[in-house]
């Protein structure tokens, strides 16, 4: 059965770093692209970042941009997100998710998701 797994999320102090893993079983994410979500108590689901695995083109949150940065690993079939800098508005549920997509017009469908890790950060 497909499904993603992330892992890293937990306590950080604000202005420190964290590293979210994403690792795909039962699929291979080559070909795919794979975005982060993240939800926030009383605040929408939103897009975080999102990475194509064919060409590399990326997105990115404009309240993230130059913070946080995705990257790959092939050889693991894991997508990685690299937090910097983090702040309290960066507290919430994050979750990867993989489907064919297009990242110039965000266009397709995110068709396998992970069941989201906890990040919260303190003042």
């Amino acid at each position: 059965q497909a499904h993603l797994v992330e892992s890293g999320g937990g306590l950080v102090q604000a202005g420190g770093s964290r590293r979210l893993s994403c690792t795909a079983s039962g699929f291979s994410l080559g070909g795919f692209t794979v975005g982060w979500f993240r939800q926030a108590p009383v605040k929408v689901r939103e897009a975080v970042v999102a990475m194509s695995n064919t060409d590399g083109d990326t997105y990115y949150l404009t309240s993230v941009e130059g913070r946080f940065a995705i990257s790959r690993d092939n050889a693991k079939n894991t997508k990685y997100l690299q937090m910097n800098s983090l702040e309290p508005e960066d507290t919430a549920v994050y979750t990867c998710a993989a489907g064919r997509v297009r990242i110039d017009s965000m266009t397709g469908l995110f068709n396998y998701w992970g069941q989201g890790t906890q990040v919260t950060v303190s003042s």
